[in-house]
């Protein structure tokens, strides 16, 4: 067995060098004995641009199903018979009771999805002037998800000072097909070179667990490099009932662990943040993905439901990490007593 160098691989990546691909298949097959080498690597890079910092971000599913695309691991395409609630978008003062509770948790940004390939003209225009409405009520980051997007969306979203638009990759190029067939790899490529035209930052990330290859895996995080993305979700497949991939179980948390600390020695600098399915793979040891990351999701996913933000907040505390607040600072005071706060606040709200 050839031994890997894993303080090597940080300074490479921290030089800003490119991981090469023989390098990178080896650190996803590299056995459990070295899980924590390679853990205590990512941290290095991740402490390097990070800090002990975590970013919280809050998520709403604005509308949900009723959706024309194939993409065979949701539970809003049109081939599931997942059991979701199916809603069009919901009224203003529900997105911005939403956003009530995003500020309140200390959440940094704000995001908010809809199904769809892409939105409709009147859909577009309630967004628009919901995104408003939050703005003008809350110091928050907006994100927004709304699908396949032109470059006039794009300039509008970006006139009324939209931070963010989440649009992820998925996958590889050469594994796309064999997850979509009503889009193509290419079109979500153009809707981030849209987004990044229009000055907008870009959020794009994949869904592992779909029976890709390490080289897909791989090849995604190198395609999210190539783009130049700012911020990279990381989601694991929640096998869902109804939908094509409900058989499919191809993780574990040490798994998960070796495919976050790879993302980090690849995207060094950008903010990389475990989302969908960490409670379902992570499982006890979500905790130590924040080695390599440096953000979560605080609440609920799309269609599946989070842990407590109770108990998020106690992970983060628990792990000697610190909060930020919405402008990047830190949110914590040295001994902890304005995250003890925020934690029994949130405790009584979840009870």
């Amino acid at each position: 067995m050839t031994t890997i160098d894993y303080n090597a691989i940080a300074e490479l990546s921290l030089s800003g060098e490119l991981i090469d691909r023989t390098t990178a298949k080896s650190i996803l097959s590299a056995p459990d004995l070295v899980l924590l080498e390679q853990l205590n690597a990512a941290y290095k890079v991740r402490h390097h641009y990070w800090s002990n910092r975590v970013r919280l971000h809050f998520l709403l599913n604005a509308q949900s199903g009723l959706c024309p695309e194939d993409c065979n691991y949701c539970s809003q395409s049109k081939i599931s018979s997942a059991e979701i609630e199916k809603y069009p978008l919901i009224a203003q003062d529900r997105i911005l009771a939403a956003a009530d509770r995003a500020a309140d948790l200390k959440a940094g940004t704000f995001c908010m999805a809809i199904s769809g390939r892409s939105p409709s003209e009147s859909v577009f225009g309630n967004v628009l002037e919901a995104f408003k409405a939050v703005k003008a009520k809350h110091d928050l980051k907006i994100c927004a998800c709304l699908g396949l997007l032109s470059e006039d969306q794009t300039q509008q979203l970006a006139a009324i000072g939209v931070d963010r638009v989440n649009h992820n990759l998925n996958t590889s190029e050469n594994h796309h097909e064999n997850i979509c067939s009503t889009h193509t790899f290419r079109d979500r490529v153009n809707t981030l070179q849209n987004v990044q035209k229009a000055g907008i930052t870009t959020c794009s990330g994949g869904i592992l667990g779909m029976n890709e290859t390490d080289d897909d895996i791989i090849d995604l995080a190198y395609s999210l490099r190539d783009l130049d993305v700012t911020s990279v979700p990381i989601n694991f497949l929640i096998p869902i009932a109804g939908t094509p991939l409900s058989d499919i179980n191809q993780l574990n948390p040490r798994r998960c662990l070796r495919i976050l600390s790879l993302f980090r020695f690849i995207l060094p600098k950008q903010e990389i943040r475990i989302a969908g399915g960490r409670e379902v793979h992570l499982r006890s040891l979500q905790v130590m993905g924040l080695y390599p990351a440096n953000s979560i999701f605080i609440g609920d996913y799309l269609t599946t439901t989070g842990q407590s933000a109770s108990n998020d907040l106690a992970m983060i505390r628990d792990g000697g990490f610190v909060l930020e607040n919405p402008d990047g600072s830190v949110l914590e005071t040295e001994d902890n007593q304005v995250l003890k706060v925020k934690f029994k606040q949130s405790v009584t709200n979840n009870q």
